[in-house]
């Protein structure tokens, strides 16, 4: 039984390995997918199309009109194949922001007071647009995949054990599996997007120091200072200040070059 199941595993893996082989824009990090791009895309509209039903949609013109004008200067310079890019501002007090795979970029009001002018807006823009150009989407599922084939294969390998022992097995393989692998990488993730959506801000003509500026603003709104890094989906906002500063001399060259075209 349990040669089968390694035999399983092992062939599932290399299958997986040989179809979903990818790299990264800008960071050139590998990473294993499960979805292809099509696929990841028309969950993305899909969604994006329930969520403008049930989330009303902003009516303050000025504020779309700047949503608009960064959006566009931001898809401008995205690497996002065949996105059909559509930026919505949703009246919700949430200080939040996504993007979908295929370019669906929704903002929610609440996250307005901390952007505060357009280049806090292209810090946020810039940020979930990276998510969906580096197609994290897509790896969580794959992930997700990856880690419920592992929890079937735990269970097939203990049928001969007793019931409490299953359980107890399964539960530390889910709890591993959530602060072992899926919290590190999401927060692996989220260091990505600020790293691509800083370059992405620069090259649109955004002054990319006004991104540091923004993540500070927002510490101060979450009170960050309470979080324990290893049981979030997202860094401790020093550390994603500290990349930023880190990054900042390749940003600005980026920035100036766009000011001088």
């Amino acid at each position: 039984m349990k040669l089968r199941v390694w035999f399983f595993l092992l062939t599932a893996g290399t299958a997986a390995f040989l179809i979903s082989c990818a790299v990264v824009p800008e960071t050139g990090r590998s990473q294993w997918l499960l979805v292809s791009p099509q696929e990841e895309m028309q969950l993305g509209l899909s969604e994006f199309d329930k969520l403008k039903k049930s989330t009303p949609i902003s009516k303050d013109a000025a504020a779309n009109a700047v949503l608009q004008r960064v959006g566009q200067r931001i898809a401008q310079v995205a690497t996002l194949p065949d996105a059909q890019w559509e930026f919505v501002l949703f009246d919700d007090k949430n200080a939040n922001a996504f993007c979908l795979p295929g370019g669906k970029v929704g903002v929610y009001t609440g996250i307005l007071p901390i952007t505060k002018d357009e280049a806090g807006l292209a810090t946020v823009i810039g940020h979930e647009v990276a998510h969906a150009v580096a197609r994290h989407g897509g790896e969580r599922i794959s992930e997700g995949l990856l880690l419920q084939l592992g929890g079937v294969a735990l269970d097939t390998a203990m049928k001969n054990n007793t019931s409490t022992a299953r359980q107890i097995a399964l539960g530390a393989y889910g709890l591993g599996g959530q602060v072992g692998v899926a919290l590190p990488h999401s927060r692996k993730q989220e260091l990505e997007a600020d790293h691509i959506g800083l370059l992405y801000m620069a090259r649109a003509g955004y002054d990319p120091r006004t991104a540091v500026e923004f993540w500070q603003r927002f510490a101060t709104y979450k009170g960050s200072g309470q979080q324990l890094e290893f049981l979030s989906t997202h860094p401790v906002d020093s550390r994603r200040i500290q990349q930023l500063e880190a990054m900042m001399p390749q940003a600005l060259e980026e920035y100036q070059a766009a000011k001088s075209r």
